[in-house]
């Protein structure tokens, strides 16, 4: 039974080997890469985090104005109608 648990042992150890191995694999290739499509990279990020802010606030925006596009068109056409009925009773 000790052989076996060590036999387990290698095994783990070995499959964590491989793992660093890829990762530094990775990370050498990271490295390769320029400073300037790094520094791209990293602006074209913030850009978008940034786009997602504007554009909520100009759905923010619409909606109000279309909220109040609502109000203004059920005002209007409940005066209209108001106006026809006095017209009909004269």
């Amino acid at each position: 039974m000790a052989g076996e648990e060590a036999m387990g042992r290698k095994d783990a150890s070995a499959a964590k080997l491989q793992v660093d191995q890829y990762r530094k694999q990775i990370g050498k290739q990271d490295y390769k890469k320029t400073k300037g499509s790094l520094k791209a990279t990293r602006l074209k990020a913030e850009a978008k985090k940034s786009a997602a802010g504007v554009r909520d606030i100009i759905l923010t925006v619409v909606a109000i104005l279309f909220f109040l596009l609502c109000v203004y068109a059920f005002f209007y056409l409940n005066l209209r109608t108001e106006l026809d009925l006095d017209v009909d009773v004269d």
